[in-house]
């Protein structure tokens, strides 16, 4: 082989290297409005992102409606569980972002309301299946690594309760 074949051979190897180098590169970390948008999906029920929007070792902050403090969900597929039981009792739930998000380091917050039609299955509940329902909260996220790391919510769960005609009977 020549020199100059040998050097156009090397710099055509360098160049494919390089190429595939910047092809294999990562890929840039979503915006937080990427990530709103998928958290928005996977509650309006398209789970189908859950494992790439969800970090390994996710942690679920909430009081939870068996008295639990949500630490039982630690994973996507536990969200994912816990999200269906949601929706099961609510059909058509709907979920749309009021405020946010707000950004702040590696938090993201938002206020949502949360539309849909009571299904059934809820302990205590009184209310005729059908009725209409409406409440609303907050979701602080935290990234980390381009994923959700930690959820802490807070619902009006009065309100939903109210609606649900949980609790005494008037």
């Amino acid at each position: 082989m020549s020199t100059t074949t040998t050097r156009t051979a090397t710099t055509a190897t360098a160049a494919t290297t390089a190429t595939a180098a910047t092809t294999h590169a990562a890929a840039p970390a979503p915006t937080a409005e990427e990530l709103v948008a998928a958290w928005l999906a996977l509650w309006n029920g398209d789970a189908s992102r859950a494992a790439a929007l969800v970090a390994d070792g996710f942690r679920l902050h909430a009081a939870m409606m068996d008295g639990g403090d949500g630490s039982a969900v630690g994973s996507a597929e536990a969200l994912v569980a816990w999200i269906a039981s949601t929706r099961a009792a609510v059909s058509g739930l709907t979920f749309t972002v009021q405020v946010g998000p707000v950004v702040a380091g590696d938090l993201i917050a938002l206020r949502w309301n949360a539309t849909g039609t009571y299904a059934g299955g809820v302990p205590g509940a009184r209310a005729p299946i059908g009725t209409p329902i409406a409440f609303t909260g907050t979701d602080l996220l935290r990234v980390a690594g381009g994923r959700l790391a930690e959820y802490w919510v807070n619902s009006d769960t009065l309100l939903l309760l109210t609606q649900l005609q949980v609790g005494p009977a008037a």
